[in-house]
């Protein structure tokens, strides 16, 4: 039995070291660990059609790994096990992350039925790491009901998961401004659920407000064409409260797209679009590996530094050499 083929089976045992085991081997960048990741992944097979993807996004300090400790303990008592993908900024000076997301789930980290793991960003965009979807496949291979991809919440430009899962959901605070400044109407055109967090306390009346204006942006925008219109709710992560209303909802959105054709829609054009970035990600790679490129990018990159050489003719040049030209 091949390596790839004995981790599978203890993938599909259920296995949560197997599990973390895989993620890391995926997110490694050395070649043979790749090969081994594309035999994982072939001996794994396609994805459960049960399982549910849900994308979590919002604006720094709306509370986002607060929610998903709170909501990941509701999902667990209602017999759910429910995986985290934590996506943590990488620095753009030194690539480190602080990986902290699992720290602030520390209730639903200790629990046996659920799994977190937190991974940097690193250079990906959309608010992803660079292999999120590959580790989707992977929780729902090891039996996750629920895999749950949380994004750097970097303001407006953490779209890129709402093409890997079946819902996306945008959390907003009250008390902030103007709530539509808040979330930009690009994000809210993706969303297919918004919940206000915080509507606890002094905040309460706030939220509700939010709701209200909210739900009137989402009318503005019409519905998606799948057979759901999105819908804003009011939450309360620090009380537990409003979690049974979200859980209604996000199994509504499931049946809409279930009984219009919508889901399978969206999961095949997410299997087109995770190929294509494959392609992307491999030329890329064979392009830095060229021989040609290689001698010649340093010198191109401090002719077009030093203000010598138009960058457009620099990239010129390596690609023509990339070409064999």
């Amino acid at each position: 039995m091949s390596a790839g083929s004995d981790l599978a089976r203890q993938l599909r045992a259920g296995d949560r070291m197997a599990l973390a085991r895989a993620i890391t081997l995926i997110e490694s960048s050395l070649p043979a660990h790749q090969s081994e990741a594309q035999e994982l992944l072939r001996a794994l097979g396609p994805g459960s059609p049960s399982s549910m993807r849900l994308g979590v996004s919002g604006p720094p300090g709306v509370g986002k790994s607060t929610f998903l400790d709170a909501f990941g303990l509701f999902l667990l008592e209602r017999g759910k096990k429910v995986a985290v993908l934590a996506v943590d900024p990488s620095s753009s000076i030194t690539g480190g992350s602080i990986l902290g997301d699992k720290a602030r789930m520390n209730r639903l980290a200790q629990d046996p039925r659920a799994f977190i793991r937190p991974s940097p960003s690193g250079a990906a965009l959309g608010g992803v790491a660079r292999r999120t979807r590959e580790g989707i496949a992977l929780c729902e291979a090891a039996g996750f009901d629920l895999t749950i991809v949380e994004t750097v919440g970097v303001g407006q430009s953490e779209t890129a998961v709402a093409d890997m899962v079946d819902c996306f959901l945008v959390l907003f605070q009250p008390g902030s401004g103007d709530e539509l400044q808040g979330i930009k109407r690009g994000i809210l055109e993706l969303a297919d659920l918004v919940a206000v967090n915080k509507a606890d306390g002094d905040q309460l009346p706030r939220a509700r407000a939010a709701v209200q204006e909210l739900s009137s942006a989402l009318r503005l925008l019409g519905p998606q064409g799948d057979g759901w219109s999105g819908r804003v709710l009011a939450i309360s992560s620090l009380e537990a409260r409003g979690f049974e209303d979200l859980w209604q909802a996000l199994q509504e959105q499931r049946r809409a797209l279930e009984q219009s054709g919508a889901l399978e829609r969206r999961r095949a054009a997410q299997r087109v679009r995770w190929m294509d970035a494959l392609v992307e990600e491999g030329l890329r790679s064979a392009f830095e590996r060229h021989p040609r490129v290689q001698t010649r990018r340093a010198a191109l990159l401090q002719e077009v530094a030093a203000g010598r050489m138009p960058p457009a003719q620099a990239a010129e040049e390596l690609l023509r050499l990339s070409r064999g030209e």
